[in-house]
């Protein structure tokens, strides 16, 4: 293999690349990247065996050929390297990589060895805005399970909505749900697809970076993110996703809307004084025109926080994981949220005020 290409454009395709590569022990070629030059094309790829990227760059081939060689060595070399062409040429079992002013050789692996990234090539397949699509995951993601004990919970759920105009991504760890609805122009035909949280931050990432129109393709057990010289594909999860749906109130006890910056600074001052289980006490009491938040640590003190709002319904105080309350305000867009209780042992709802593309709730401790 021998070709010659522009400096940065290899450098950013290899930082992306290299964000999928795994140290796996037992299969030690998952650090690398496969390089394959022909048609002057160079397919950069890379895959942790759950997910898969492949990146091409136009490049000037000289030689076709194929490589697989360490990542973050690369990426590495040619992040201190200012010159503005590369060519890479392999030499036996090294790949020497070559600029104005500087030259390595970096030791290759088996190319043989390196894994074949799926391809999804029937199923539903449709196009989105990339920034669109990301935004549903990063709207949702936060709230799925880290444990992989039920690997349903640790997955984003995506489906159409029952209006038909828009698609439906949610996540829970039981605890807390998030739920977004991005709006689509055309709404595929689908059941529900299961995408493990732990590839969606990547994901996401590669769609924000993106930035336009993206092939969705759902596979039978693949999903595939199809770009101009840009392919991304994570496998499923076949599970079944819980009908939670059932769990979100549509009757409430109180409600409290108030200012977004006013409830994270009252939260972040609660955060000071509260206990190991991360417990603040939301008491609403309309009569008394009340709303305070309250935290309390043995070995710190205690604190009580009022704000203003707009509140009605009944008197309540409910004890809930302020952590839980704090991940939703990145998915809360507008400057006034409304947080609705049912009473207690019933979780709580939040959304923003005049959004309805996006609802959270919290259930409640039981302390």
């Amino acid at each position: 293999m021998n070709v010659e290409c522009v400096k940065d454009k290899l450098e950013q395709a290899l930082t992306k690349a290299t964000r999928v590569t795994s140290k796996n022990v037992t299969l030690p070629v998952l650090q690398c990247v496969l390089l394959e030059a022909a048609d002057n094309q160079l397919l950069i790829r890379a895959t942790n065996l759950d997910l898969g990227v492949e990146i091409g760059l136009s490049v000037k081939v000289k030689e076709e050929g194929i490589v697989a060689v360490p990542g973050s060595i690369l990426a590495s070399f040619l992040s201190h390297v200012s010159d503005e062409s590369v060519t890479l040429e392999r030499e036996g079992e090294q790949l020497v990589v070559k600029t104005a002013s500087a030259s390595t050789k970096i030791n290759t692996y088996d190319h043989e060895d390196f894994p074949t990234i799926p391809r999804v090539t029937d199923g539903v397949s449709f196009s989105v805005d990339s920034s669109t699509f990301a935004e549903g995951f990063h709207s949702v993601a936060y709230s799925a399970a880290v444990s992989s004990m039920k690997p349903e919970l640790s997955s984003v759920y995506i489906a159409p909505a029952s209006d038909q105009r828009s698609l439906v991504f949610a996540a829970t760890d039981s605890f807390r749900l998030a739920e977004k609805k991005v709006q689509m122009k055309e709404v595929p035909v689908f059941d529900y697809v299961l995408v493990p949280v732990k590839n969606t931050n990547e994901i996401t990432r590669m769609l924000d970076e993106y930035n336009g129109t993206i092939e969705i393709k759902f596979g039978e057990s693949q999903v595939a993110f199809v770009g101009d010289g840009l392919y991304v594909t994570s496998r499923t999860v076949d599970g079944v996703f819980p009908d939670y749906q059932q769990i979100i109130p549509t009757e409430f006890s109180a409600e409290a809307t108030v200012l977004k910056n006013d409830l994270v600074t009252a939260l972040k001052v609660a955060t000071i004084f509260t206990d190991k289980f991360n417990q603040v006490t939301v008491s609403i009491d309309p009569g008394q025109k009340q709303f305070t938040l309250q935290t309390k640590n043995s070995e710190v003190g205690e604190n009580t926080y009022s704000l203003d709002g707009a509140l009605s319904g009944e008197a309540l105080t409910i004890a809930f994981n302020h952590k839980y309350i704090m991940d939703s305000f990145q998915s809360i867009t507008t400057d006034s949220v409304v947080l609705k209780l049912g009473g207690p042992g019933k979780p709580m709802v939040m959304s923003g005020v005049s959004d309805p593309s996006f609802l959270y709730l919290v259930m409640p401790m039981n302390r």
